[in-house]
């Protein structure tokens, strides 16, 4: 049976959100404890002012209240400039946490992608960042509103007549943010969706750009890539219509509620149940008091996050592979023998591979060949797991491939593909990717062998040439991946069309220096030339997803159909 999915519960956009706080913790403590001692600071203004004056209209020349006052504002303010750089640190740490953890899980799944790349993009550069605010605008929103409450319930003992009247507006405002909450969220999402389509779409077109400038569809396409925005637009101004309206809702529900709040306590001062001061503070506390309803901001930035964590926990759901703990090849003694079990691979419902079973004798080199979309290339990336089976299994020298560590599997197979991707600061640096400590000797001897030492000498710093400055053609970049690949010293090599970019001579050349190099090494060559097939010891011919014949290229050259493969591969190469 194939492996089964690894065993790790799909983390909520809830989860998310906590897992983030939890690992900023300190920042947020100290940020909390700044919070807290502002909050304190207001919540004490009031009732020092109100002193202060009830004590002036009193002709008392007592200083006390006013320089207390005084003293905590400076505090408050003290308080106030170190919470913004603190605050703009702890949301930066959430959002690095959650991008770094995005991008290693992007990057562990290889090319079994949950979604495009467009969305990807969108998610590691703007979802996370938003998902990551929420412990701080949460711990400020949750200060702000143990603030207000400590407000009302001292606005209750000064004058309950007031704060019955603020009390009443409250449940109103309530239901208004969470029906602004939902809308936002699920607007936000939308929003968050186009963008990751406009960029899926700029991303395929940048790298098709040659293609598209030769084929002058530079207008068309340019159609196609800013389709998605007219749903952009039409989500931003929805959401713009959400906020107008609950902002006037709002504003309008809170300018009455003070104006009647303010109205009872005058007229408690005409009465002569409240003083002067106790009427400032009234209005102090009732400003405190409409804090909490009045953050509409942080209940916007908490309704983005929710809908950006959302997107970031669906695709940290997606299983990554599970490695085992056998570090070391299986008992017998062959270094390098592939066997393939009853393996089926199937995509979107389409069977590709169909119970194939291979045996690949250590030391041997296998071209695998058949016609477009016959399954060359899946085959191809079972070794190494960069295709994983549905069902079956695929053995390394008689030990399952999921038994294997990580780093035995990548010491063990080594590839090389058609369009490699260079990386590396140098070209030193990119021939040795993936494995830093090897020496230049080793370096020189792999761009030999490729064909790619030549070219490499004749730039101005040769092997310390940076890569971004060293011009070179389609074929020389196939040569230096090449090279990248024979600088391991691995048991199986897998050549994914690896010189599809040469031509015939110096495929020749290369293919000569690799036999000799990779002499008692398993090698398996995605071939489309007869010449490469040609020199293989084995051929695996494959057709519709399954195995045709298994034997040397001579003996299968006698079959009109097996010649037919190289008549239309030739042409059409998949």
């Amino acid at each position: 049976m194939a492996e089964a999915p690894a065993a790790q519960a799909a983390p909520s956009g809830r989860r998310l959100l906590w897992d983030s706080a939890r690992h900023t913790r300190g920042r947020l403590a100290l940020l909390l404890v700044l919070m807290l001692l502002h909050s304190a600071t207001v919540l004490t203004a009031p009732v020092l002012i109100a002193a202060a004056v009830d004590g002036v209209l009193r002709g008392s020349g007592d200083p006390g209240p006013a320089v207390e006052w005084a003293a905590v504002v400076a505090l408050g303010s003290v308080c106030e400039t170190l919470l913004m750089p603190l605050g703009a640190i702890g949301a930066a740490s959430g959002a690095r946490r959650l991008r770094m953890r995005l991008v290693r899980h992007l990057i562990g799944l290889g090319a079994r992608q949950p979604q495009p790349h467009g969305e990807s993009v969108t998610q590691v550069t703007q979802a996370a960042a938003q998902a990551g605010m929420v412990p701080v605008a949460l711990a400020q929103w949750t200060v702000t509103l143990a603030g207000s409450l400590v407000a009302l319930a001292w606005l209750w003992t000064t004058d309950w007549r007031s704060a019955l009247a603020f009390s009443l507006a409250a449940p109103v405002a309530v239901v208004v943010a969470r029906r602004f909450i939902g809308r936002v969220t699920q607007t936000h999402s939308a929003y968050l969706a186009a963008q990751g389509e406009i960029a899926n779409r700029l991303l395929t077109a940048l790298s098709g750009a040659l293609t598209i400038r030769a084929s002058d569809t530079l207008r068309a396409e340019r159609a196609r890539v800013l389709e998605p925005l007219s749903e952009l637009s039409a989500v931003g101004r929805r959401m713009w219509r959400i906020q107008r309206g609950t902002i006037w809702q709002f504003g309008l529900l809170l300018s009455l509620t003070e104006a009647l709040v303010l109205a009872i306590a005058g007229l408690g001062v005409t009465e002569g149940r409240l003083s002067s001061g106790q009427l400032l503070a009234v209005a102090g506390y009732l400003q405190l008091a409409f804090q909490a309803l009045r953050q509409i901001e942080a209940q916007l930035t908490l309704a983005q996050a929710r809908a950006a964590a959302q997107r970031v926990a669906a695709t940290l759901a997606a299983p990554l592979p599970v490695y085992g703990q056998v570090s070391a090849g299986g008992p017998t003694g062959a270094r390098g023998s592939l066997s393939l079990r009853k393996v089926t691979v199937r995509r979107d419902g389409e069977t590709l591979l169909d119970g194939v079973d291979l045996d690949v004798p250590a030391g041997r080199s296998v071209a695998l060949v058949g016609r477009t979309a016959s399954g060359k290339s899946l085959l191809a990336g079972l070794p190494g797991r960069l295709t994983e089976p549905d069902e079956g299994e695929v053995l390394l020298d008689g030990v399952r491939l999921r038994d294997l560590t990580a780093a035995e599997l990548r010491r063990a197979v080594a590839y090389a593909f058609e369009r490699p991707l260079l990386i590396g600061t140098t070209l030193h640096d990119t021939i040795a990717y993936g494995r830093p400590d090897t020496s230049r000797a080793a370096v020189e001897r792999a761009a030999r062998l490729a064909r790619a030492d030549g070219f490499v000498r004749r730039l101005p710093d040769g092997y310390d040439t940076p890569l971004h400055s060293a011009p070179m053609s389609g074929g020389e970049r196939q040569r230096v991946g090449l090279a990248r690949t024979l600088a391991r010293d691995a048991q199986v090599y897998v050549l994914d069309d690896a010189t599809s970019g040469l031509d015939t001579v110096t495929e020749a050349e290369v293919s000569e220096a690799v036999t000799g190099a990779l002499a008692g090494r398993t090698r398996l060559v995605v071939a489309h030339r007869v010449t490469t097939a040609a020199r293989c010891d084995l051929v695996v011919w494959l057709a519709d997803g399954r195995v045709r014949a298994v034997a040397p290229h001579t003996e299968l050259w006698s079959d009109p159909a097996y010649r037919a493969v190289f008549a239309v591969t030739e042409e059409e190469p998949s």
